[in-house]
């Protein structure tokens, strides 16, 4: 074989197994979804996975999106004065957090937190046999592992964008008013005038979305692993990586459908 012939091949392999996978990851996500409509349903399992990925996660987020106001302010305000536009702080600051900087920060956060965690966890079980245990036990683990894991992050998600945004913006108005010389009323007041509702429920939408992406990720390669330690933190490091790719692309189609003219 000649050695283009053995280039072809090796791409050809390559897109086989990307498209093999996406099938893969497509049906596990559909199955997941299904079971919405089918009981039972595991209340215990939701409202703890609730807990750990939403109040648990609002530390990081919440310090992540204080920090970042606190950033865009000064770096807004330092360019506005190129062209004596200082006064666009409060607006593109609220407007940034809200439509951009809120839900991709928190979910690369939550991705980090999250995924991480659950890969690892239903890794661990995978390889330690504790799902065959279930399905033993006539347990569906989808229904038991999957599910309210998947529900529980698009439901808080949301949520910890929202303290995100305003903890963010807080930061912004901190730096304003401490920083940059500006009057708290002047402040706050550009800040409602100029952030629609609709700027901030774009946001929660795609933190709904991230959510879903990143339980998903964390369940669908933890669900995959293999070969007891090693396996467990390949699935890890695959789960966080393939959430925080997902979210970036996930941001950029619903920014194009939301906001294109």
């Amino acid at each position: 074989m000649s050695v283009l012939a053995r280039f072809l091949a090796a791409i050809g392999q390559a897109v086989i197994a990307m498209l093999s996978g996406v099938g893969r990851f497509t049906l596990y996500a559909a199955e997941t979804v299904s079971h919405l409509a089918r009981p039972p349903f595991y209340a215990r399992e939701f409202l703890h996975a609730l807990m750990q990925i939403g109040w648990f996660s609002l530390p990081v987020v919440g310090l992540t999106a204080l920090f970042t106001g606190g950033a865009l302010a000064l770096q807004i305000y330092a360019g506005g004065a190129r062209f004596n536009a200082e006064t666009v702080v409060p607006s593109i600051v609220a407007i940034g957090l809200t439509r951009e900087l809120g839900p991709v920060l928190g979910g690369l956060m939550v991705a980090a937190r999250v995924a991480s965690s659950i890969a690892a966890e239903i890794g661990t079980m995978k390889v330690t046999e504790q799902i065959d245990a279930l399905t033993t036990l006539s347990t569906n683990p989808m229904k038991y592992l999957t599910l309210p894991r998947v529900l529980a992050a698009t439901l808080a998600v949301p949520v910890l964008v929202a303290v995100g945004d305003a903890i963010g913006i807080m930061g912004g108005f901190m730096v304003g008013i401490g920083r940059l010389d500006f009057g708290a009323a002047t402040y706050l007041k550009t800040t409602v005038d100029f952030l629609e509702t609709w700027d901030v429920v774009s946001g929660l939408i795609k933190g709904s979305v991230f959510g879903f992406i990143v339980a998903l990720m964390g369940c669908y390669h933890g669900m995959r692993s293999s070969g007891g330690a090693q396996g467990v933190g390949r699935a890890t490091k695959r789960a966080v990586v393939a959430s925080s790719v997902l979210i970036l692309a996930a941001n950029y189609i619903l920014t194009e459908v939301f906001f294109s003219a």
